[in-house]
């Protein structure tokens, strides 16, 4: 077997074909699905953009909730140390 059968996993004109057919059957299901390339493209950017922005908002979120606690507990924390027993 040569490098590039290796390479394709069969001979390069069975490798063709079924590439054809296999694109055949998937653009046949996007198009009943009515679902385009740049579509789904865009699709995707929009989810991760709404995913990180989600992110971003949780990681804010959890940040504020550190800050209101630490309001409360540092100065706790430093009375403590300071009248406490060592």
């Amino acid at each position: 077997m040569s490098n590039v059968n290796r390479f394709l996993g069969g001979s390069p004109g069975s490798v063709l074909v079924k590439l054809i057919f296999l694109s055949l059957l998937v653009g046949a299901f996007m198009a009943f699905l009515d679902i385009t390339p740049f579509g789904l493209i865009e699709g995707i950017y929009h989810w991760l953009r709404s995913l990180l922005g989600l992110s971003m908002d949780t990681v804010m979120e959890i940040g504020r909730w550190i800050l209101y606690g630490a309001i409360i507990v540092v100065p706790l924390w430093v009375i403590a140390r300071l009248f406490g027993r060592h």
